[in-house]
């Protein structure tokens, strides 16, 4: 039975692994994107979004805090630099894990995650915010169907 076991220990030790997420963490923030499997995109989730919450409040204790995680100054300075300061409005969910299929050696699930800010990609329509309200009246969606469904109506006779 596995109560209370929360975290993945991914087939290593504890040294071991918190080594390995602190690399990947930083590899993750200087290139914005990283492949690896679909396990470790999960517990990377995990390890890294925290302290990209701790990074928008530029406190010496926060700094101390990631520094002590992630273990590289020059990750630590980009965080806290340039990432903080375009997830400053986001209010979580900094990542996304998106899955690329199976690995060619050994068959393992693999995936891409990302920062979600940096992909222009999936940014580029939602870069305006609208700030009106929908209503429940009167709309101009069911307006603008009706014409096209009677032009398919028309069209059928």
């Amino acid at each position: 039975m596995r109560h209370g076991k929360k975290i993945n220990h991914l087939g290593r030790k504890t040294a071991h692994r918190k080594s390995m997420l602190a690399n990947m963490a930083c590899s993750l923030i200087e290139h914005k994107r990283i492949n690896t499997t679909v396990a470790k995109a999960k517990a990377l989730k995990q390890f890294v979004e925290p302290m990209i919450t701790k990074s928008k409040e530029d406190t010496t204790h926060n700094r101390r805090i990631v520094m002590a995680r992630l273990r590289q100054k020059e990750a630590v300075a980009e965080l806290f630099r340039d990432v903080a300061a375009k997830v400053a409005d986001r209010p979580g969910g900094y990542t996304r894990i998106i899955k690329l299929g199976n690995r060619l050696g050994d068959n393992a699930d693999m995936a891409m995650i990302e920062l979600v800010d940096y992909n222009e990609i999936y940014n580029a329509g939602k870069t305006e915010k609208k700030t009106t309200r929908r209503s429940r009246r009167g709309g101009s969606k069911p307006a603008a169907a009706a014409p096209v469904e009677t032009k398919a109506s028309n069209e059928e006779e």
